[in-house]
């Protein structure tokens, strides 16, 4: 074999192994969750501490380092008559509805890959558009759109959909709003997470709405199928 077969051979398997250990560190795990107490500092206004529960979850890596915090609401409003369709889970919840803060104390990403620097967002429902460009990219339409609070922080305010995309725009810095994508609950353990068969962590936690407890399951680790 020439020489400049061999050095080729050893780069293509360099590369592998290189390729192999950067999908490793991407999949890293198992994940758990620990409790987090809501920030009393300046870093969330005094509109979206007053309706947040007082503790929330926080996901860990293997390691202990927190990949992400989430305070839900202490009360969100439940629709008299919720939707009802084979793909949609949580009907209950109105379209825009604020239902929660998430904050990354790193770089993070949403469920499309993007990067979303770090810092608190606002969680607001949506359900996404039956149209073409949104065909296959999940068995369901649930999906929360994350905002940054300096510019979402009054939760009382419900923004029409496309002024929600426009927000949730800001928290991506890209032509498509940061999303996180909801799962159908799996079992009846709450707070916990776990993973799903296609890998995705998935944590189940209890939303407390005006018709009741909502449980629920939201993608934090995870990106949709290209």
């Amino acid at each position: 074999m020439s020489a400049m077969k061999r050095r080729f051979r050893v780069g293509l398997l360099f590369f592998g192994v290189q390729l192999l250990c950067a999908v490793t560190l991407c999949g890293q795990g198992p994940y758990k969750i620990g409790t987090a107490p809501l920030p009393t500092s300046s870093d969330l206004p005094q509109a979206l501490t007053s309706v947040l529960q007082a503790q929330g979850q926080r996901l860990l890596d293997a390691k202990g380092v927190t990949q992400c915090e989430i305070w839900l609401r202490k009360s969100a409003p439940a629709q008299p008559a919720p939707a009802s369709s084979g793909d949609v889970l949580y009907g209950a919840l109105s379209m825009g509805e604020f239902v929660g803060v998430l904050h990354f104390p790193g770089a993070g990403s949403d469920f499309r890959g993007q990067a979303i620097k770090a810092g608190y967002y606002t969680l607001r429902y949506v359900l996404i558009p039956q149209d073409g460009n949104h065909m296959g990219v999940s068995p369901n339409r649930d999906f929360i759109l994350l905002s940054p609070i300096a510019a979402d922080s009054d939760p009382a305010k419900v923004p029409s959909f496309n002024d929600l995309l426009k927000l949730s725009k800001q928290a991506s810095g890209t032509n498509h709003p940061a999303v996180i994508s909801l799962a159908p609950v799996h079992d009846q353990s709450f707070p916990s997470v776990a993973q799903d068969d296609q890998g995705h962590w998935i944590m189940q936690v209890k939303l407390p709405t005006s018709s009741g407890e909502l449980p629920i399951a939201v993608i934090l680790v995870g990106q949709a199928q290209s």
